[in-house]
């Protein structure tokens, strides 16, 4: 697999990342032994950067994947963490903590769950309105000095938030939302990425599989129950997008999930699309993403197919739209 450089002084990793989420949270039951399966194979295949959260199922897919990772060259992959949302018992989510001493304790408990002495991205999932970001990236900066952290990333900052904890500290990479059907990030994020020298992780490249190729509409998925681009009307919308997208697909001799993750990776060297495969199946079909090379023409094809702002609803809930980096 090729590699990419997130940013300026970010690490060198594979063009594709395996987001983990789905292994253990959000989208409905997942195997163990099969999710496993798929991590060796996506490390095997040349994929090293392995995005997680410590609060995905309450530290479940830290544990996870530190099983799957044990005996593994530590210098062979990256791990990319996400920190500070505080849940309650069953699906209740609370505020996000982003104060220093909670950076230290979070950090403390995924080095313990991953089995490792570091993790190579440290990022809080989401701002803290109550905490300055100076605050919370200059306590990364303090484990990345005693060598517990490599390198500080975002997650989900707008370009204001970017440039204060640029200041601080360099920002090896932003992770956000990124898709065909998301593409706010265009408008201030990534040209401010871009002039400071900051990568890009892009997360739902497949808008939650809405633009796999494999969803239908009516399909049973805890997604259906708060995005509103699954929503009745939104949907069978957006599914024609998907059919669109389909035909410019078929044209060039790949699948709908791969065109849309390459359509992503075509935005820039230093973007890096994070891949949710939770089975070896879907790993199979997304891999071949990152040697599709997307010529002019196919790009203004795409660009005809969905248009920016071509998709109907949200990203999220209205009530979580106002703490994201960006719009639709």
């Amino acid at each position: 697999m090729q590699t990419r450089t997130l940013g300026n002084t970010g690490p060198v990793v594979g063009a594709l990342g395996l987001g983990a989420m789905g292994m253990s949270d959000a989208y409905g039951p997942a195997d163990r032994d099969e999710s496993i399966a798929t991590v060796h194979a996506a490390l095997d295949a040349g994929v090293t950067l392995i995005d997680t959260g410590d609060f995905y199922a309450m530290g479940h897919n830290e544990l996870l994947l530190g099983e799957a990772l044990r005996g593994r060259d530590r210098d062979s992959y990256q791990l990319s963490v996400k920190f500070g949302q505080m849940r309650g018992p069953g699906p209740v989510f609370g505020p996000q903590d982003n104060r220093p001493e909670a950076v230290r304790n979070f950090l403390a408990y995924t080095l313990t769950r991953l089995g490792v002495d570091h993790i190579d991205i440290y990022r809080p999932a989401r701002m803290d309105p109550a905490v300055p970001i100076e605050d919370t990236v200059g306590a990364i900066k303090e484990m990345i000095d005693a060598g517990y952290v490599r390198h500080a990333g975002l997650s989900e900052a707008d370009a204001a938030t970017v440039r204060r904890a640029h200041a601080v500290h360099p920002i090896a990479d932003l992770q956000i939302e990124y898709s065909l059907i998301a593409r706010g990030v265009e408008d201030e994020v990534l040209p401010t990425l871009r002039e400071l020298g900051i990568g890009l992780t892009a997360y739902g490249v497949l808008g939650r599989g809405l633009i796999s190729g494999h969803w239908t509409a009516g399909a049973a998925d805890p997604r259906t129950r708060m995005m509103p681009r699954f929503s009745g009307g939104n949907v069978e919308h957006n599914l024609r997008l998907v059919e669109a997208m389909r035909r410019v697909a078929e044209a060039r001799g790949c699948t709908v999930a791969q065109l849309a993750i390459a359509w992503v990776a075509a935005r820039g060297d230093g973007i890096v699309p994070l891949v949710g495969a939770r089975t070896r199946v879907r790993l199979d079909e997304a891999l071949p993403a990152a040697g599709l090379h997307l010529t002019a023409d196919d790009l203004a094809e795409l660009e005809k197919a969905v248009p920016k702002g071509a998709a109907r609803g949200d990203r999220y809930p209205s009530a979580m739209m106002a703490g994201l980096g960006a719009g639709n």
